[in-house]
């Protein structure tokens, strides 16, 4: 399956702010906890505290860095952030004044918060996926979205949308192919023969056996229905 069947919406979120967050996604994602109070606080400059702080709920939130372009956060996110530290978010604007800044500071989280990369955590989605695909008639949008769930909470980096939905992708149709084989064999040989032969076309008929009783009589009758419970297999 081509990795064209994600939605624009879905490509817009990936790794980034679509929209303000709520103000719940405020609290879950940056309330500061004790630990990133403190490593954010050793910071000399009200700049890089507001800036290692962002960096850190963002992570939390969609799963990355955005140290190509750091300040790009919606402005609710930098208030929030800045009245925990009971200062101006203007500050924040000096944030990338230093390119390396955001980078370092974004090892110091990885390291303080054990945050992985993809390839690190691939084998565990790849097991999580694969359960999912053969318990659930979900697409692949739906299972797109539980990969990226499940790599926010595990806290593995997301990799580049392309790659992750060619993954998913392929998984999905090795699962499905897997599953449709067990089944396959599941079934006895007798009765494989019959269902193979209802998607036979018959000579002189428009419509496969399977289609034609899928559709069931034409004219409901006594009649009608006794004739096609006789004529099946």
């Amino acid at each position: 399956m081509p990795v064209e069947y994600l939605s624009a919406e879905q490509e817009a979120r990936y790794g980034r702010f679509a929209t303000e967050p709520s103000p719940g996604e405020l609290e879950q994602f940056f309330r500061l906890d004790p630990k990133a109070l403190e490593l954010a606080r050793a910071k000399r400059r009200l700049a890089t505290r507001l800036g290692w702080a962002v960096q850190w709920g963002t992570v939390r939130m969609l799963g990355t860095f955005l140290t190509e372009d750091p300040t790009a956060v919606p402005a609710s996110v930098v208030q929030f952030v800045a009245e925990q530290f009971g200062t101006d978010d203007e500050h924040f604007a000096g944030y990338g004044a230093r390119s390396l800044t955001a980078y370092e500071h974004a090892w110091e989280i990885r390291s303080e918060y054990g945050y992985r990369d993809f390839a690190a955590g691939e084998a565990g989605l790849r097991e999580f996926l694969a359960a999912r695909v053969w318990s659930s008639p979900e697409g692949p949008r739906a299972v797109f979205d539980r990969a990226v769930v499940w790599l926010v909470n595990n806290r593995v980096l997301l990799p580049g949308v392309t790659t992750l939905a060619r993954m998913v992708a392929a998984l999905r149709q090795e699962e499905n192919d897997r599953l449709h084989a067990t089944l396959y064999e599941a079934v006895p040989y007798d009765l494989r023969t019959v269902m193979v032969r209802l998607l036979e076309v018959p000579e002189k008929k428009r419509v496969s056996e399977l289609e034609r009783l899928r559709l069931g009589p034409m004219r409901v009758s006594g009649r009608a229905m006794e004739l096609a419970a006789w004529q099946a297999p």
